[in-house]
């Protein structure tokens, strides 16, 4: 109830809850801190059950429920804490993400112990725990005095165990939160603990169990009319067996192939709020000059707001699924991904990563789908890194000698480069002019990533084989999500820049599209032809209202189009809004009945082609 508390007066002065919320969140909280408590007495219940009353009263006996008892206050403190940082950082109690990070904790350990005042937590959390054991020890003394006989003791704990599979199989968080539409009041009405292990009991779920579907061949048709474009030609019928999506794309209309060296430069979170050329805060004044020399997408949103989802989306063009990305699934080798169109092209395609890429499975993912790896392991001791990774700058150096080694090979450059320097606990290199090596937070952090794009930028230009090159600038998913909405739409925003010296003229295209269209599009520039399974499109071939977005936040998926957002819930929910830009809220509408059997569609379909094993290579 205090973290409750304490979250509602952040909430309220950040506007993104009213004084009319309160009610609701209160009185939701109550109801989910009651089961919290049930589920957390279990192992104290469980224990005086099963414990012998002598045993119990001794003095060992008792040193366990004094220090049990400690243990659990400070765990309480520590909860509160942490729950604040957690809120503070993705506007939500604990969820999927914190599950994920759990199953890292080289990493995570590290970013907390770099980013917060964890030594200072801890102590005063301790200290906490002992001083309130210490002052209710008479009160806690009262408990081994008339022990209750084993039978009295039985029926007390297996009623206490009978009400809690009762409450478990009645409540649960999602119908709960389905009696609000404020994300962020249904966030502070949630119980930290109860949430936490909401998620982890649905980190494996069946999507046709959980989410609105359509019969297949109403799904295939579907998908199959939204990525059909004029110049492509479907292989088979949908009734064939095999990918639905196989299909010839034919860009000679274009021209010959531009046999150009393609470089993805994916920025660690990097949303348009912060690009100057996007209408931002202008802490990039790099990458804004480079936009100007090139062909920049004007709105592209992110599929996802984790680095993994931005991966997916750019390597395989799939929907972003829950609970999560493809990268991190298993049985995800093998599949029809952007480095088998690139293999088929002559290139020879490499992930390069300046963290550890056992972090969220990168490695194995690229490794197991045609992509040669390179990871912090493969580079030279660095100057400067954090727990996440080497500096931008220093990862940037090194693709660039990888890069010089292939030309000397005579191989074709296909490189996604993955940043990390953009991201807690905010730490920079000293004496770069405009950013603060400690203590800048989210705009240092921007500013540097501007800084290490422009100098690899330079360097570049330097390179005898800089005009034979097409490099891409794009986000991996925005800054943070944050909003009342269920699905926060600015949030989503990223930039996607495509630069060729002489190949591709510069200039802006305001088309509302997708980060799973970025390949496509790509592949489009190079006047590839190719057969393609991937779900995305390219944008150049796109009239000015055929775009569509498509978005994933937490358990809720999404699809936008011509201003109104279907969005599928837990439990099979389905509803539209309309988006209003000037104002970035999301209001109720009527049922848009199209868009929400193509979202259904577009989602279940991406979900079936992966766990049947239809988006694998032949």
């Amino acid at each position: 109830m205090t973290t409750r508390a304490v979250l509602s007066a952040i909430s309220l002065h950040a506007g993104q809850i009213a004084l009319s919320d309160l009610p609701y969140v209160f009185a939701v909280g109550l109801l989910l801190d009651a089961l919290a408590g049930l589920y957390l007495c279990l192992p104290f219940a469980l224990w005086i059950w099963l414990m012998p009353a002598r045993w119990y009263a001794s003095w060992p006996g008792r040193a366990t429920v004094y220090l049990g008892f400690a243990v659990a206050i400070f765990g309480l403190f520590y909860l509160v804490a942490a729950e604040y940082f957690f809120f503070d950082e993705f506007n939500s109690r604990f969820n999927y993400t914190a599950v994920e990070y759990l199953i890292y904790p080289t990493e995570v350990l590290g970013n907390i112990r770099d980013s917060y005042p964890v030594d200072m937590v801890l102590t005063g959390c301790v200290l906490s725990g002992l001083l309130i054991a210490f002052l209710l020890r008479k009160r806690i003394a009262h408990g081994f005095e008339g022990l209750a006989t084993f039978r009295r003791r039985s029926i007390v704990t297996l009623s206490l165990f009978a009400l809690t599979a009762v409450s478990a199989w009645m409540v649960n968080l999602e119908s709960a939160r389905d009696l609000q539409e404020n994300r962020v009041a249904d966030e502070v009405a949630a119980n930290g603990v109860y949430s936490f292990f909401s998620a982890l009991r649905n980190a494996r779920i069946d999507y046709d169990r959980y989410y609105a579907t359509l019969p297949e061949a109403e799904a295939i048709t579907r998908v199959r009319r939204l990525v059909q474009q004029s110049n492509t030609r479907y292989l088979a019928t949908p009734e064939a067996t095999g990918n639905p999506l196989a299909r010839n794309v034919d860009n000679s209309d274009l021209g010959p192939p531009r046999k150009l060296h393609v470089i993805f430069l994916f920025e660690e979170s990097m949303g348009s709020e912060f690009v100057g050329s996007l209408g931002g805060k202008g802490f990039t004044p790099n990458i804004d000059r480079i936009a100007a020399q090139s062909l920049s997408f004007t709105h592209m949103y992110a599929s996802g707001t984790r680095t993994v989802r931005g991966m997916e989306a750019l390597t395989t063009s799939l929907a972003p699924v829950p609970p999560e990305s493809v990268v991190k699934r298993t049985g995800n080798e093998d599949l029809f991904n952007l480095s088998t169109i690139a293999r088929k092209q002559g290139y020879a395609p490499t992930f390069i990563y300046g963290g550890y890429g056992t972090f969220d499975d990168m490695n194995a993912f690229y490794a197991g789908n045609g992509w040669r790896v390179l990871d912090r392991t493969d580079m030279p001791a660095p100057k400067f890194a954090t727990i996440w990774g080497i500096a931008d700058e220093e990862l940037f150096d090194n693709a660039l000698a990888e890069f010089d080694k292939q030309i000397e090979r005579g191989e074709r450059i296909f490189s996604l480069v993955m940043s990390t320097s953009n991201h807690r606990p905010y730490l920079f290199p000293e004496g770069i002019p405009g950013v603060q090596a400690e203590g800048g937070g989210r705009e240092a952090g921007v500013r540097y990533a501007d800084y290490a794009i422009g100098k690899f930028f330079d360097q570049l230009q330097s390179r005898p084989w800089y005009k034979d090159t097409l490099l891409v600038i794009a986000g991996d998913h925005g800054a943070r999500v944050y909003g009342r909405a269920q699905i926060p739409v600015s949030n989503y925003e990223i930039p996607f820049i495509v630069h060729a010296a002489d190949a591709i003229a510069s200039g802006r295209v305001d088309t509302l599209v997708s980060q799973v269209d970025i390949g496509p599009t790509v592949l489009g520039l190079l006047h590839l032809s190719y057969e393609s399974w991937l779900p995305g499109r390219d944008i150049l071939r796109m009239g000015p209202d055929d775009g569509y977005a498509i978005f994933n936040h937490n358990r809720n998926i999404a699809m936008m189009r011509d201003g109104e957002l279907a969005t599928l819930g837990f439990r099979k929910a389905v509803n539209t809004e309309r988006y209003e830009p000037a104002f970035d809220q999301l209001v109720s509408a009527s049922a848009n009945v199209e868009l929400e059997r193509d979202t259904q569609a577009l989602f279940q379909l991406s979900w079936e082609m992966f766990a049947d094993g239809r988006q694998r290579e032949p």
